[in-house]
């Protein structure tokens, strides 16, 4: 098993998708929701997190009941002729094969959004134009990369962006979003990628937080092998212009995979150099946003290692 490849769905840190910039490209409809073999694992820490902390992974301002039943139709929709060896419909319940689980599309209760998330991978959040540009208005967020919805609920874009490295009010990139946000009119996707100390899907990290880590050079990993505690984080975000509400729907899916594993991958020899030039491409401020400015060499350092060695 040990020399088994590994092939992780995504690695936008080969180069394809530049850290912090907007890069977003258009998708193809019938590929908006992923799907794999870790679907209940998935499913199972959402039911968890519902169950413990409910009040810090799902958000909704009242007037967007519609727009969230808007969401869990189209969804039930798509995964029903996507993946019908996965979802079908009874009775106005979707049902998930082999799971014993099902969402009621038809009375979904006041927030539906909260009964489209138990059916999928992704986080969803629901982006509402308001005088101030489009805001947080909505969110099942059980999956966050260091960031709280609780912190971010009702503030427009450009303010929860605002921690964000050249993304903040009055930047060009937020112009930029903004301009793109009250034009889209396909499907659009986008990735991310970081590293962090451990296996967690649900890995919160408020702005005070992030503050006093960027303060900091204590390095993020706990001993002097750093690709023993590390796990590369990708993100797949999806946006999407809602027909009838005219809200946008921003899908995030979270890939976890050890740094380790990097060294099996059939493609090392052209991954690990790129996303060592990825890393040393970090400035100062972009490595405190991070959380890598104390680990940044001791990555570069065993991906090129990984590199050498073929």
């Amino acid at each position: 098993m040990a020399d088994h490849p590994v092939i992780p769905a995504h690695t936008p840190y080969d180069g394809t998708s530049k850290p912090f910039a907007i890069g977003l490209k258009q998708a193809e409809a019938r590929d908006w929701i992923e799907l794999d073999e870790h679907l209940e694992a998935y499913l199972a820490q959402k039911d968890r997190l519902y169950a413990e902390i409910p009040d810090k992974v799902f958000v909704a301002e009242p007037e967007t009941r519609a727009a969230q039943q808007e969401v869990l139709d189209l969804l039930v929709a798509h995964l029903v002729e996507r993946y019908p060896e996965t979802y079908r419909l009874e009775g106005g319940r979707c049902v998930i094969a082999g799971s014993g689980r099902f969402v009621d599309v038809t009375n979904a209760g006041d927030n539906p959004l909260i009964a489209a998330s138990k059916l999928v991978q992704e986080d969803l959040i629901l982006m509402r134009q308001g005088e101030n540009g489009w805001r947080l208005a909505a969110g099942s967020l059980c999956f966050p990369s260091s960031w709280r919805l609780t912190e971010k609920f009702g503030k427009a874009i450009h303010d929860i962006h605002g921690p964000v490295p050249g993304f903040g009010p009055g930047t060009r990139m937020n112009e930029l979003i903004a301009r793109m946000f009250d034009k889209l009119a396909v499907l659009v996707e986008r990735f991310n990628w970081s590293v962090q100390a451990n296996g967690e899907l649900y890995h919160p990290l408020s702005d005070r937080q992030r503050l006093a880590r960027s303060a900091e050079t204590d390095s993020t990993f706990p001993c002097a092998d750093v690709a023993a505690h590390a796990f590369i984080r990708v993100e797949r975000q999806t946006l999407r212009k809602l027909p009838i509400s005219g809200d946008i729907l921003f899908t995030i899916r979270i890939y976890l995979d050890p740094l380790a594993v990097l060294a099996r991958n059939p493609d090392r020899a052209q991954l690990a150099p790129s996303f060592a030039g990825q890393l040393m491409s970090l400035d100062r401020d972009q490595l405190d946003y991070k959380g890598l400015t104390a680990d940044r060499d001791r990555l570069v350092g065993f991906l090129n290692g990984i590199a050498s060695a073929g």
